[in-house]
C-alpha cells in the first residue's frame, strides 16, 4: 500500500477516489508510567515513556488505516495526517487519516 502526505503520485494517476479512510487508536498510560513520567517532567527534558506510547499509537493507527483502505479494495492512501487529542487527563487518542484511492503507474 502506498501512503503519502501529498495530493499526487509522481509517476502514478489516480483512476478512482474511494473515499475517507482512518485509524484510531486510544491510549492510556498505566499508573508506574504515569509516575515515572511525572518525576522525569520534575527534572526535565524528554519523557521517554510517552514518546514510546505516542509512536506506538501512530503506528498503530497507521496500520488500521491501511487495513481499512484495503478492505475499501484501494492500493494506496493520498493526504494522510495525524491528528491527536487528550480525552480526559489519563487517555490519549491518535488518529491517522487520508483519501483511499486506486492508482495506476503512468
Amino acid at each position: 500500500m502506498i501512503v503519502v502526505t501529498t495530493e499526487n503520485l509522481v509517476g502514478y494517476k489516480v483512476t478512482e477516489v474511494k473515499g475517507q479512510v482512518f485509524g484510531v487508536v486510544v491510549r492510556s498510560r498505566g499508573l508506574g508510567g504515569n509516575i515515572l513520567a511525572v518525576l522525569r517532567s520534575l527534572i526535565g527534558g524528554e519523557i521517554h515513556e510517552y514518546t514510546a506510547m505516542l509512536e506506538d499509537s501512530r503506528k498503530q493507527a497507521l496500520d488500521r488505516m491501511i487495513r481499512n483502505a484495503a478492505q475499501m479494495g484501494a492500493n494506496a492512501i493520498v493526504m494522510m495526517r495525524f491528528d491527536g487529542s487528550e480525552l480526559g487527563q489519563s487517555m490519549t487518542e491518535v488518529v491517522a487519516y487520508g483519501t483511499a484511492v486506486i492508482v495506476e503507474k503512468l
